[in-house]
């Protein structure tokens, strides 16, 4: 992969000068979904697919950006002098962006840079490609410029914070978390409400963790986040009369189910139990897991999905056929949608000797239901973004 990817960047952009590389993982999060802009706990792990990027400092201030996966597009160039989001830049806005968020905190980049990059992370599948081109962008920048006080959680915050204020997409943290902070075999257990985190290590014994991509992939998946994120706030705001709370990851259910009559509008109101409810299940389920107790944490993952489904309304058929096909399985432990929603992928854990059958089942029930075939990944928990030496 590396030889192959050097001697592209040599091909694109010719030899000389001091070519570094970098990797980012993508993440997938198995329990705590829209938790995480509502001050709640969030539960992801990085993964070994991610994107790599290879970078060498320019004497000007050009940019030259290069995507093996969007080849045809060709090198699309710009400047430090232009970091403004358009239409035209497709995915180097995401680039830009971290570029953009580095000027804002007063870091002047002087030098622009030619960057080649090639992510394994399946376009549109909900496991974080944006967050992991935002991280491996803040860690090619931080190491080439040599910007000793930024940390990686610094890198995740940068990387969240382009993607809201350049890319109008208002993510929370956890995905740019996940790929910057990531540790192998283990997830991560974050207070999003004051970046607290331990990391908990994934032990599931004779288990293992499968993502099933619908391959779809619906479009209102951006207007739609925004608009949950606005629904919850303005049912915070209205809880907020009442009690003395900064975020819904303050409640617990009991305190929810007492004062929830002063959420005025139904929508409002399911979208906020949704949060407060998913928040203390990931706390459960993190706990079950500590207690070695991985059945209790497979009923929580299908009880997220139920929530997600019902009450925040994010799911879509396609992924409701992969859940309730996961389900019938035996040897699924459980099973839901995992990322921001209207598509993307499930989150399974199944029994090692009924992965294949899992595969199978699913794989051909789907193409009969939906027309067109799911893809399957058995995955490792990998660590988080790091220069390749």
């Amino acid at each position: 992969m590396q030889k192959e990817l050097m001697e592209k960047f040599v091909e694109v952009y010719g030899e000389g000068g001091e070519i570094r590389e970098y990797f980012a993982p993508g993440r997938v999060n198995l329990i705590g979904e829209h938790t995480d802009y509502n001050g709640g706990h969030v539960f992801p792990c990085a993964l070994t697919l991610g994107t790599y990027g290879l970078a060498r400092k320019r004497d000007d201030r050009k940019l030259r950006f290069y995507s093996v996966n969007f080849s045809r597009l060709g090198v699309i160039e710009s400047s430090l002098d232009d970091l403004i989001p358009s239409d035209q830049a497709g995915w180097t806005n995401y680039p830009k962006g971290v570029m953009w968020a580095f000027e804002k905190r007063d870091i002047k980049l002087e030098h622009g840079v030619d960057f080649l990059i090639y992510g394994n992370i399946p376009n549109g599948s909900g496991l974080s490609s944006s967050a992991s081109l935002e991280v491996l962008t803040g860690l090619m920048l931080k190491d080439m410029f040599g910007v000793e006080k930024l940390s990686m959680q610094d890198l995740a915050l940068i990387g969240q914070y382009s993607e809201n204020n350049f890319n109008g997409m208002n993510c929370g943290i956890m995905d740019q978390f996940a790929s910057a902070m990531g540790k192998k075999d283990c997830a991560i257990f974050l207070d999003t409400s004051t970046l607290e985190f331990e990391y908990a290590p994934v032990q599931l014994k004779d288990a293992r963790i499968v993502i099933t991509n619908s391959k779809v992939k619906h479009s209102l998946v951006g207007s739609a986040y925004n608009d949950r994120r606005n629904e919850c706030e303005t049912a915070l705001e209205e809880l907020q009369k009442e009690l003395d709370i900064r975020t819904l990851g303050d409640l617990s259910e009991e305190e929810f189910e007492a004062h929830k009559s002063a959420i005025t509008s139904n929508i409002c109101r399911k979208r906020a139990k949704h949060a407060v409810y998913e928040n203390q299940r990931t706390i459960k389920a993190v706990n079950a897991l500590k207690a070695d107790n991985v059945e209790e944490f497979g009923k929580l993952m299908n009880a997220s999905h139920v929530s997600l489904r019902d009450d925040y309304e994010v799911s879509c058929e396609e992924i409701d056929i992969l859940v309730d096909l996961a389900w019938q399985i035996p040897g699924v432990i459980g099973s839901r949608i995992t990322g921001g929603g209207f598509g993307g992928c499930t989150v399974s854990i199944v029994k090692n000797d009924a992965v294949d059958h899992f595969i199978d089942t699913i794989g051909k029930q789907y193409k009969e239901k939906v027309g067109h075939e799911a893809e399957f990944y058995v995955v490792d928990i990998g660590d988080g973004a790091h220069v390749i030496a």
